[in-house]
């Protein structure tokens, strides 16, 4: 594949972003919502904050306290045998799990989808029960005049998708839980199919260790039903232990497209592609046997959590995929996509190997 990287970035980095509290640091922006809102580019930012410990052998956790409408701290001391500190992004005790880090949504706006000016406040955050250790991922669908924002919720109750909108990214009414735990990577079509709305999303099998895309109906929205598995991880492959959808699927002349991400057994993280039927997207016509897109700059290799390239949106025009992606959990970069070179890697004359 013939990738574009864009030369300035990282585009926005953890010392663009204005924390939240002084007393929290900005460790990580990424993971970005993506839409073009009259004559801008707009980016819904995942901004991952860790407050500052005062103390060297105390670690912190952020939680949202729905009693008091703040957010509250707790202490783990680093010298005690029953916390695990060995995953980066998590504190494991015996009978709880804590996050290291709170993220929150961060509106972003730019003239040139490059240079982007990022708001000081938060634009969207923790307010609930479901959301008490912060809201991640943002994917941002136009629907007839309307921008549905997706976005996943943790707590200690598991991981939910819950579902906001706008039509202006200046005022957002809640819709609440739309996918209960555990699911996440959730991308809405942007237009309705036979009167329907379809979404891809990622539940998890806790008995079979399962992280696979399927692919849902709504006649609203808010009711999903008729879920059915469309793809899984593919042993052997570079998406071999899990996958998830990434950007909003769009259409193009085979049908509708959708850029997902896979991992594979060291946690690198890459993108692929897969054509689903325009009429029938719960039919898979083709899947890119290789990335067409993996992690190989610094900024994209060595980070908060390294080895990943993770797409929540991209902007398609003028036969481009002008892709904004998280970079190692840190950093929000920019690439551009040929599409017919994607289309060349989905290889259509093959079966898809679900």
């Amino acid at each position: 594949m013939k990738v574009f990287r864009s030369p300035y970035n990282p585009i926005i980095g953890p010392k663009d972003v204005k924390p939240s509290r002084k007393d929290f640091e900005v460790i990580g922006v990424f993971n970005a919502g993506v839409a073009r809102f009259r004559d801008e580019v707009i980016l819904l930012l995942r901004v991952a904050e860790r407050p500052i410990s005062k103390r060297a052998d105390v670690t912190l956790a952020a939680i949202y306290d729905v009693t008091k409408d703040d957010i509250v701290l707790k202490e783990f001391l680093k010298n005690d045998l029953e916390n695990d500190f060995s995953d980066p992004r998590l504190i494991i005790k015996p009978a709880e799990t804590y996050l290291t880090s709170i993220s929150h949504l961060r509106l972003a706006r730019s003239k040139d989808g490059i240079n982007f000016e990022i708001e000081e406040v938060c634009t969207i955050a923790p307010t609930n029960d479901y959301e008490t250790f912060g809201i991640e991922d943002p994917r941002i669908s136009l629907i007839d005049g309307i921008y549905y924002i997706n976005y996943v919720g943790v707590c200690p109750f598991g991981v939910t998708t819950s579902l906001a909108s706008t039509n202006d990214f200046k005022s957002f009414q809640r819709h609440g839980v739309i996918f209960c735990p555990e699911n996440k990577d959730v991308v809405i079509f942007p237009e309705r199919i036979d009167g329907k709305y379809y979404a891809l999303h990622r539940p998890v099998s806790p008995l079979f260790k399962k992280q696979e895309i399927w692919i849902a109906e709504s006649p609203d929205l808010s009711c999903w039903g008729n879920h059915r598995r469309l793809m899984g991880p593919r042993a052997g492959f570079w998406d071999e232990t899990k996958v998830g959808a990434g950007a909003i699927p769009f259409k193009i002349e085979q049908g509708w497209l959708e850029i997902y991400h896979g991992a594979d057994q060291d946690s690198r993280y890459c993108l692929g592609a897969v054509l689903t039927d325009a009429k029938q997207p719960w039919k898979v016509i083709a899947r890119t046997e290789k990335p067409i897109f993996e992690p190989q700059t610094d900024y994209e290799c060595d980070g908060f959590f390294g080895n990943v390239v993770f797409s929540c949106g991209l902007l398609y025009e003028d036969d481009k995929l002008k892709v904004y992606y998280g970079a190692a959990d840190t950093a929000i970069c920019y690439a551009e996509l040929p599409l017919e070179e994607v289309l060349e890697n989905l290889n259509l004359s093959h079966p898809p190997g679900i």
